[in-house]
């Protein structure tokens, strides 16, 4: 693990990390999608050689290295994670908290990392987005309006972290939560413990990322002059998020084609959700 991540961190120890499993990384499945993405969004091809693909599974595993150069095994003994894992079964559960763990333990390593899910599309760098003074950055399924304001929902799919006692300490807190709230999707429970007076006294620095540049299906950046990213959020099933997301990148491989001009008067929008609406 710490070769992989040495060999992947920008020269600032910040790496990407994006968890799999094999029905994710079938051929034409979510990887292909997400890795397209990263190829033709606009100086985004860049940052393949800092991605990481964290394997929950042997499929996944082996499939990472016909794809791409860093690859982590994060297999759990005597748990399945092959098949498609459908939101709020224990098997989505487990593999959610099981990445909470492991993203602790890379801070602890003393690396930075965004951590994305597949199923978001990556059409902008997003650094340049980031704010300085934030130790935890998140996109939220519904923005109100204050980059700062806890009542924002937020969507843990895609989190920069920097690597700070803060951060460390929160992520230890935050994975011991699931024990006290068994059956409790990790998202959840970190809106609710984000109001919780142990985390206040550490200290941590969130900064929830507006859905004007980081939307989702949820609440979509509509945009495209300004859209960073695309979540496949608020839909169920690997289908429906898959043919979404080919219309989403449709509509991206569009707009890069028309003339300035006409990007800034007249900038085209997205066509999806339609299966997920």
């Amino acid at each position: 693990m710490e070769r992989v991540l040495k060999a992947a961190a920008m020269e600032d120890k910040t790496v990407i990390l994006v968890p799999l499993n094999a029905a994710w990384v079938r051929p034409g499945s979510m990887i292909d999608l997400f890795m397209e993405s990263l190829s033709i969004g606009n100086g985004t091809r860049k940052l393949l050689k800092h991605l990481v693909i964290v394997a929950l599974d042997d499929k996944a595993y082996a499939r990472c290295f016909s794809l791409h150069l860093h690859c982590i095994s994060l297999k759990i003994e005597g748990a399945d994670f092959e098949g498609e894992k459908r939101f709020m079964t224990p098997g989505f559960l487990k593999v959610g908290w099981r990445r909470i763990d492991f993203l602790r333990s890379v801070l602890q390593m003393g690396y930075n990392f965004i951590s994305t899910d597949a199923d978001i599309m990556w059409f902008r760098n997003p650094f340049s987005y980031f704010q300085p003074d934030g130790d935890f950055q998140i996109t939220c399924d519904q923005f109100l309006g204050n980059p700062v304001d806890l009542n924002n929902r937020a969507n843990i799919g895609f989190q920069y972290v920097k690597s700070n006692n803060r951060t460390i300490e929160f992520f230890k807190f935050w994975y011991l939560q699931r024990e006290k709230d068994p059956g409790h999707l990790d998202q959840d429970v970190f809106n609710s413990i984000k109001y919780d007076p142990y985390v206040r006294k550490i200290g941590i620095q969130f900064r929830f990322l507006t859905t004007a540049l980081f939307g989702g299906f949820c609440q979509p950046s509509r945009d495209l002059n300004k859209a960073c990213t695309m979540h496949a959020n608020c839909c169920a099933g690997l289908g429906s998020k898959l043919h979404d997301l080919r219309i989403i990148l449709d509509d991206w491989r569009n707009y890069m084609a028309l003339p300035s001009s006409v990007k800034k008067s007249h900038p085209p929008s997205w066509r999806a959700p339609k299966n997920c609406r």
